[in-house]
């Protein structure tokens, strides 16, 4: 549970912005140099256009719901969302997250993005669709990237239909082929995306990131580059199990249409979906937090009131 009621000095708080932009920095090296020669990738280009947050974006540093920061007179520090100084002791600055702000703004999506990840977070996870979103995607169709196919066109199309379709996800459903819609078990879609999400999906997992995003300055810095390298993982792994060669990329095939290959991408999907439900439960409690903090909050509250103990670090 995220910790409310936590007061950072200074030199605590810059120490913070000052690691999580080092992280960043070495986590988007390769794109940003790519970036400056104008060069795509076919796996890592889509963490920052999918994704639409740019690593300058990333690097920006938020304490979390529930922190404040003690500030110089006359400093405002640089972090996303609405902000308010509710001066602590001896009228030092003292910077908090203005909630009432928030929620006004954001509280519709607050609540379905935690309505979303509870039911995902309960779900039985699923562990037999084998990767096949990807190749639907090309089915009796023309590729979606400039790679080649691993299989060729005819001995994709011939994985596809000896396998069964069984993706939950509407963010990958929607790209399926005219073709290969009927052929998936199920049919997702936006308004049965909270019934039907579930954790053992890669792409319900590498959206954490998505979702960690959109709750902002909700979430401690730290919690969302974990939701960014998780999503990472999960993407290389997607890209692999597809059915384009990327071997002169440097990535190995998941063999999909083999036992083995099948094997492989479970053991990876099992993998995936613990570490993902970890992050999917903190997600939910600083949401919880929010809300909580939100529903006592009448825009003259003391930081600390009705909340416990302020500690300051």
């Amino acid at each position: 549970m995220q910790e409310r009621n936590v007061v950072l000095e200074p030199e605590v708080w810059r120490a913070h912005q000052e690691e999580h932009r080092r992280a960043v920095d070495e986590l988007t090296a390769g794109h940003r140099a790519r970036r400056s020669r104008g060069e795509r990738h076919p796996v890592w280009d889509f963490m920052f256009s999918y994704y639409p947050v740019t690593p300058g974006k990333l690097g920006r540093w938020n304490p979390g719901v529930g922190v404040s920061l003690v500030a110089d007179d006359g400093e405002r520090p640089g972090l996303t969302g609405s902000l308010r100084d509710t001066r602590g002791t001896g009228g030092t600055p003292l910077w908090e997250l203005d909630a009432d702000a928030l929620l006004g703004r954001r509280g519709d999506s607050f609540r379905f993005i935690r309505r979303l990840l509870a039911a995902t977070l309960d779900h039985t996870p699923r562990f037999s669709c084998f990767g096949m979103h990807e190749w639907a995607m090309v089915y009796h169709d023309e590729p979606r990237h400039p790679e080649p196919l691993r299989l060729g066109r005819a001995g994709t199309d011939d994985v596809v239909e000896a396998s069964t379709l069984r993706c939950t996800h509407i963010d990958a459903f929607r790209f399926f082929t005219e073709d290969a819609v009927p052929r998936n078990t199920l049919h997702p879609t936006r308004q049965t995306q909270v019934d039907m999400e579930q954790p053992g999906c890669l792409h319900a997992t590498m959206d954490l990131y998505k979702w960690a995003t959109k709750l902002g300055p909700l979430v401690p810095g730290d919690l969302w580059l974990d939701t960014f390298r998780l999503a990472c993982d999960v993407r290389r792994t997607d890209m692999e199990a597809s059915p384009y060669d990327l071997r002169q990329w440097g990535f190995a095939p998941v063999a999909v249409e083999t036992p083995e290959g099948r094997a492989e991408y479970v053991r990876r999907q099992r993998d995936f979906a613990a570490r993902g439900q970890v992050l999917r439960r903190s997600l939910i409690d600083l949401i919880d937090v929010f809300f909580d903090i939100a529903g006592t909050t009448d825009g003259t509250r003391k930081v600390g009131h009705g909340h416990g103990t302020t500690q300051r670090t």
